[in-house]
């Protein structure tokens, strides 16, 4: 059969679906939940794996799960990828209202646009008619929070990074794939969908400033502030700002978690969260000396201790030109060329780029979505175009690879480069911070 009749079942079949894929991302929208702690979200997931009849692993990553729309060990195989987490914003009219967590970063529309894909790809029996596999990759904790708590995840052995992609690579569930394709919802874009890009990467910190305590108002003097310190760490981080290079984009942008006990006592315990992101990873080394130096001289400034925990952050993220053009043509052929805008580099960070470092991984964005991405004013205004359309793109594109002896996907593969050889990863990362 050609690929167009093959494509075109497919979308029937995804409209077939449209008001199921629909509430699929509602329903997460809400129910958010943030990283490492999905566990709704993952049964959501896996209860439609079940009803599809596809064979699944879950528990990935604690939350993660992988399902194949054919038998398992079929190569090549394509990765779809959908995020589990949400981020924290208390503020936002819809945040859950004990966690604060809600989808302003729109995974809730990865997952449901990537079922839906798997939806159009297994009722259709179009898979089954391709040359390869397609998975459902769908990893936990994009969203880099709540590093004390990963921190006591890694202590306990649960975790090794703070990533999902990561530790899906880190355990070798990637290992049987040899693509991978996302998405991403944006409000910044003039049209419906958009393609290309680059991200920056980083490396994530905890910081903890060890001072003495004492009382307040009766004996600072017999005590050690160690928010001074941390506040003077900070002052020396902004100094440095000017010393790196535009080309580089860097962002540094700490928090300060822990500001001390209590009011009446001088600050002994200050603890701070922090990135320093970068266009390259010889950039982010350099502005994290600079970042780390101008820390150490906060706590030097008024004797305090400090001690600073550099953590694997992401990858910065290339997307592969040759899938970049099958993502281009299938998002006009859904939209319309004319609604399909190419984006440049993006300052934010995902762990896509991880990913996109072992092996060929591209990702488009899509509208649908209003307001400021993390922020209180998100929100979603089309959900066609948030869930199913993106669905379509995913889906058609799978057709793409695997039509026709799966030759496109043999060929990207092949002249595929890696930037980290993947049975190389886990030490190329720890060198980072080392």
């Amino acid at each position: 059969m050609s690929k167009d009749s093959l494509k075109k079942r497919v979308l029937k079949a995804i409209d077939e679906r449209s008001p199921e894929i629909i509430e699929i991302g509602d329903s997460i929208w809400r129910n958010p939940e943030l990283g490492f702690k999905e566990f709704e979200t993952a049964k959501l997931v896996e209860s439609k794996y079940k009803e599809m009849g596809w064979t699944y692993k879950g528990k990935i990553a604690i939350t993660g799960s992988k399902a194949y729309l054919r038998k398992k060990g079929l190569r090549p195989s394509v990765g779809i990828i959908g995020e589990l987490d949400s981020v924290r914003c208390p503020e936002h009219p819809e945040s859950h209202p004990i966690t604060g967590a809600v989808h302003a970063c729109g995974h809730n529309a990865q997952i449901a646009s990537m079922l839906g894909a798997g939806f159009g790809l297994s009722d259709s029996g179009v898979v089954e008619e391709l040359n390869g596999n397609v998975v459902m990759v769908t990893v936990p904790a994009e969203e880099y929070l709540e590093l004390d708590y990963r921190n006591s995840l890694k202590e306990k052995g649960q975790l090794e990074f703070f990533g999902g992609k990561q530790e899906f690579i880190r355990l070798g569930e990637l290992n049987d794939i040899d693509i991978s394709l996302g998405t991403h919802s944006a409000t910044d874009l003039e049209k419906k969908l958009s393609i290309r890009g680059s991200n920056n990467g980083f490396i994530g910190k905890l910081v903890r400033y060890i001072g003495l305590e004492a009382h307040a108002g009766g004996a600072p003097d017999k005590g050690i502030n160690a928010l001074n310190a941390a506040m003077l760490g900070i002052m020396g981080i902004h100094a440095q700002r000017e010393t790196f290079k535009e080309e580089d984009t860097i962002r540094v942008h700490p928090i300060i978690t822990k500001g001390g006990e209590i009011v009446n006592n001088v600050p002994a315990d200050v603890r701070i969260e922090s990135y320093v992101r970068g266009k390259t990873v010889e950039a982010i080394i350099d502005a994290n000396k600079k970042v780390n130096r101008a820390l150490r001289a906060g706590a030097m400034a008024v004797g305090a201790e400090v001690e600073i925990n550099d953590m694997p952050g992401y990858m910065p993220y290339q997307h592969n030109t040759d899938l970049d053009s099958l993502l281009k043509a299938n998002c006009a052929a859904v939209v319309g060329e004319d609604q399909v805008e190419e984006k440049g580099h993006s300052t934010g960070s995902t762990d896509l780029g991880d990913i996109s470092c072992v092996m060929p991984t591209s990702s488009f964005g899509m509208g649908g979505v209003t307001g400021t991405g993390h922020g209180r004013t998100y929100k979603v205004v089309d959900k066609e175009l948030e869930y199913v359309i993106p669905a379509k793109v995913l889906a058609l594109t799978c057709v793409d690879l695997l039509y026709d002896g799966s030759v496109t996907a043999k060929k990207i593969i092949e002249s595929f480069k890696p930037v980290i050889p993947l049975k190389e990863y886990r030490e190329f990362m720890h060198k980072i911070v080392s």
